[in-house]
């Protein structure tokens, strides 16, 4: 059975070509940066721009916040790095960071890092705490670096993208790349890693319109998902629900469930090509940066939802995982039910019933 996937709107901004989006962890804040040289960071509660500056004339095609520093990081064109305030908007530094365009922008988790990709094919780390200074240089990939992503299982561990048709995955203080996986038969755009459970699975997607899931641990390809018309521009796994999102230059960002691989539905708000995603560990809220504009959408529930079948097992998703338990075998738990609809908000498993009902026809697991 399909998965029931609630999709609201909480915010549709329009502006120029959106190049990347990121979602603040602390303020109901988007960061857009924009292909005529702008950044903006909308208020997705109240609908409001609250900040906006220019960066250069150039297109900003990276762009993130340091939430630790008050920052709003940028990389550009112009090859710059540069490192704003986000709450006086005075400019704290800038430094040339490549010798051509600058793809991705990733914050370390932990460290002083930023790691930063670029058409010169290289990956490089900076440390703030060492006055900005370039602390190690990847050079493997033959193609310009599109984008780039550190495992959340592994600080010490990121994965890259390219032009040159591969996803390589490295090691902080390494020379090489660990690895290469090689499958697609166009430059790829986007990865993500999967943050839920024990899946060791990286995401791609790519120019030939597919988007390919792998396993890093057994280096090999595990699905392919087709269905896009063009390009694919981003991808990204769901941090809280079992789905995929891939967003592509046909206009449309398709949802498939992340087990079964199947096409759950596809969003399409009318405004062009689709260029870059953003979610957010711990909230439903997906950023999606376009031609024409950029859009929140909100997906399920916060709640975990539950089904319950006539044996009494239940099932519900939490961190994009689908989990189990009966409640006859944890005790005659059933009896229970009376009481289950007094205390509701609490997720225990004996209370779980009360919520079984109540939230099957949201966004998640079905009847087994």
């Amino acid at each position: 059975m399909p998965l029931k996937l609630d999709v609201k709107r909480k915010l549709s901004a329009r502006s120029d070509r959106v190049k990347s989006v990121d979602l603040h962890s602390k303020e109901p804040w988007m960061l857009a940066s924009l292909y005529n040289g702008n950044v903006h960071v909308w208020n997705h509660e109240t609908q409001s721009l609250v900040k906006s500056f220019e960066v250069t004339d150039l297109p900003v095609r990276a762009a993130k916040f340091v939430v630790r520093k008050s920052w709003i990081v940028t990389g550009s064109d112009d090859m710059m790095v540069r490192v704003f305030n986000y709450n006086t908007l005075e400019k704290v530094e800038m430094f040339e960071a490549h010798s051509d365009y600058i793809r991705s922008i990733i914050i370390h988790p932990t460290q002083p890092y930023i790691l930063t990709s670029s058409d010169d094919m290289s990956i490089k780390l900076w440390d703030w705490e060492k006055k900005w200074n370039c602390s190690q240089v990847f050079e493997g990939h033959l193609h310009y670096v599109m984008m780039i992503m550190i495992n959340p299982k592994d600080n010490n561990t990121f994965a890259s993208c390219s032009l040159d048709k591969t996803v390589k995955v490295w090691q902080l203080g390494a020379k090489d790349a660990n690895f290469t996986l090689e499958g697609h038969e166009k430059g790829v755009n986007a990865i993500d890693y999967f943050q839920g459970g024990d899946k060791p699975y990286i995401i791609s997607a790519a120019d030939d319109r597919l988007v390919k899931v792998w396993d890093y641990q057994n280096k090999t390809c595990v699905q392919t998902l087709e269905g896009h018309a063009q390009n694919v521009s981003c991808v990204i796994f769901h941090p809280e629900l079992p789905i995929i999102l891939s967003g592509s230059e046909d206009g449309t960002v398709r949802v498939w469930h992340s087990s079964t691989y199947r096409l759950e539905t596809a969003l399409n708000y009318g405004l062009e090509r689709v260029w870059a995603m953003a979610r957010l560990r711990g909230s439903n809220d997906v950023a999606i940066g376009y031609d024409e504009g950029s859009v929140i959408v909100k997906l399920g529930r916060e709640e975990p939802a539950m089904s319950m079948d006539n044996s009494g097992k239940i099932i519900w998703a939490k961190h994009s995982e689908i989990q189990q338990a009966n409640l006859k075998i944890l005790g005659g738990m059933c009896n229970a039910r009376t009481h289950a609809h007094t205390h509701a908000q609490t997720h225990t498993h004996t209370h779980a019933h009360a919520h079984a009902h109540t939230h099957t026809h949201k966004y998640t697991i079905l009847h087994c």
